[in-house]
């Protein structure tokens, strides 16, 4: 059996680049869990029609962000280095998501995803947006799956 990936390997195969990558570095990745995190910069295009005046991060970036952190990134790593190395396709396929509060421009969030279940290469997983100081932004029930290149 191959070594796991480490955190950077497991990051540079996402496949996701800027503007739409919302997944700045991994902190932890083992067989169960990751945390991630992103700041979203305070000079983002979508902020100037998003509540001109009072901008917040829009919901569906904060989905895709625990998209790309608990499905993408996580299902890259349980994968393991054959997938890193073609640049795995994951795609999101199923979410149940509640919001708890909002997210300004310029702030850090940390993604915790939690494996649920992995099999055939569907990953449905537990992941929670929180703020760096700790508080919950928004959680969900998240499914994601490999699909041919």
């Amino acid at each position: 059996m191959d070594e796991p990936l480490t955190a950077a390997e497991v990051l540079a195969a996402v496949p996701h680049r800027p503007p739409f990558r919302f997944v700045d570095e991994i902190l932890e990745i083992d067989e169960h869990h990751i945390v991630a995190a992103h700041r979203f910069g305070e000079d983002a295009d979508f902020y100037r029609g998003h509540f001109p005046g009072n901008p917040i991060t829009p919901g569906v970036l904060l989905l895709e962000t625990m998209a790309q952190a608990g499905v993408v990134a996580h299902g890259i790593y349980l994968l393991g280095r054959a997938a890193a190395a073609e640049a795995a396709l994951i795609v999101f396929t199923d979410a149940t998501v509640e919001f708890a509060s909002i997210v300004r421009p310029g702030e850090r969030v940390l993604v915790r995803g939690r494996k649920l279940v992995f099999r055939r290469g569907l990953l449905r997983a537990q992941v929670e947006v929180h703020r760096e100081a700790g508080d919950l932004v928004c959680s969900a029930t998240i499914a994601g799956m490999r699909v041919p290149r």
